[in-house]
């Protein structure tokens, strides 16, 4: 590793992406509270973060297209207007539709609200794939090939303590104080991260390319990935996980709410719990890769998933709940050390956009159905068991099938890898 500083623009970079990333964190706690302040149908709220998530799945491959064909960093800036102005009409909304009725447990209190709140998701959503795609495309052409592990890392450690650290926490006593104010508060978030962006200059485009159509371009970047067993391997093994850990997650607030019988401000302490996992992950995990290697980096991160669901499944308080987050997230951040790294440096530039958006629509586009999952056992699982067991069923239906994935994401690692040159 080097120790080269990392440059100036880079640092700017990693300001704007703190400060969106606490508009994230804040988000990430008031979409699901908001939800649950409007119904108790664990499906229905469960629905609000699958609109913020749908999108991956939606617009990961015209992300690619668009990525590779302009400027990223005017992609990134655009995004993030665009997400500042959805978060302020949604702030209004709800301002507007204050007081709010008790949730129904059957449908929504206020359908009109729930449905702009829907629509508000998917819009924000389809931002955030265009702009996190252009992001990690973008990390190359800041800083230098070997400093790649030590940038992903830094810039992971901001994004995390805003988005599951500073965020939440903020989040939670923001909406105690004023529902619609964590929402109005992500809109200046936004433009704060706008202000900072317009002071990275460059041209960001991709050098000397060959315009061709789009299926031409989308047939070239296919093949590419055809041909990488082991970024292939390393996308369906992350979807699999982000499948498991969104179903774990959107569980956790009934679960939180009723079994353990605590309110916004402890759940975003809890998730805040992780985030220090998570940023801990994001210092130490290049010297674990270079200790270790990436093999048994990503062997062990993924391993380290199913035990962790299981006490997550058993914790009896929230400071157990918290430490297993803890573990959750700095395992998760140890394993994308080793694969975000590798994908950025494997790819060449010109179909990094496209190739990288295929491999997040693996990755990512999971995510939607572990949300839905969750929903849907709690509910099958209430015609069968109280209620109060129903809702950590997904805890233990994610520890089972994590386990099941770190046996043959093993075998698929290792056999990946021993074709690369380690570290």
């Amino acid at each position: 590793m080097t120790n080269v500083p990392l440059p100036k623009s880079f640092l700017q970079f990693v300001a704007a992406s703190g400060f969106t990333n606490l508009a994230d964190g804040i988000a990430l706690f008031t979409w699901g509270w908001l939800a649950s302040l409007l119904t108790r149908d664990p499906l229905l709220i469960a629905l609000l973060p699958v609109f913020l998530r749908i999108p991956w799945f939606l617009c990961a491959i015209p992300a690619g297209l668009i990525t590779d064909r302009v400027d990223r960093r005017r992609l990134i800036l655009a995004m993030d207007v665009l997400r500042g102005v959805v978060f302020g009409f949604a702030a209004l909304a709800v301002w507007m539709s204050l007081p709010l009725a008790e949730p129904s447990s059957d449908g929504a209190s206020d359908e009109r609200l729930y449905l702009m709140l829907l629509m508000s998701a998917l819009l924000i959503g389809t931002a955030e794939v265009f702009r996190d795609n252009a992001a990690q495309t973008i990390l190359p052409d800041i800083v230098a090939d070997n400093q790649l592990e030590k940038a992903n890392g830094r810039l992971w450690s901001v994004e995390l303590t805003g988005n599951q650290l500073a965020g939440p926490a903020i989040g939670s006593v923001l909406i105690a104080v004023s529902t619609p104010l964590p929402l109005a508060i992500n809109a200046l978030l936004f433009v704060l991260a706008v202000f900072l962006l317009t002071r990275i200059t460059g041209d960001f485009r991709v050098p000397d390319r060959v315009e061709n159509n789009w299926r031409v371009e989308l047939k070239e970047a296919f093949q590419f990935l055809w041909s990488q067993p082991l970024l292939r391997s390393l996308a369906w093994i992350t979807g699999v996980w982000n499948l498991l850990f969104e179903m774990m997650l959107i569980g956790l607030i009934l679960h939180v709410q009723e079994n353990l019988n605590l309110g916004a401000p402890a759940f975003g302490l809890i998730l805040a719990a992780g985030a220090v996992g998570g940023i801990l992950g994001g210092w130490t995990g290049d010297k674990i890769v270079t200790r270790l290697g990436r093999t048994r980096t990503a062997r062990w991160s993924l391993m380290a998933s199913a035990p962790i669901f299981m006490i997550i499944a058993l914790a009896p308080n929230a400071w157990v709940l918290a430490f297993a987050l803890l573990l959750m997230d700095f395992s998760g951040i140890t394993w994308n050390t080793v694969s975000v790294a590798y994908r950025q440096r494997k790819i060449p530039s010109a179909l990094l956009g496209r190739v990288n958006s295929m491999y997040r629509l693996m990755a990512w586009g999971m995510m939607p159905v572990g949300m839905v999952l969750s929903g849907l056992v709690v509910r099958i699982g209430e015609t069968a068991m109280p209620r109060e067991n129903a809702l950590i069923l997904p805890f233990y239906l994610a520890a089972f099938a994590s386990l099941l994935l770190g046996v043959v994401g093993w075998k698929a690692l290792a056999r990946g890898f021993e074709q690369e040159p380690d570290l």
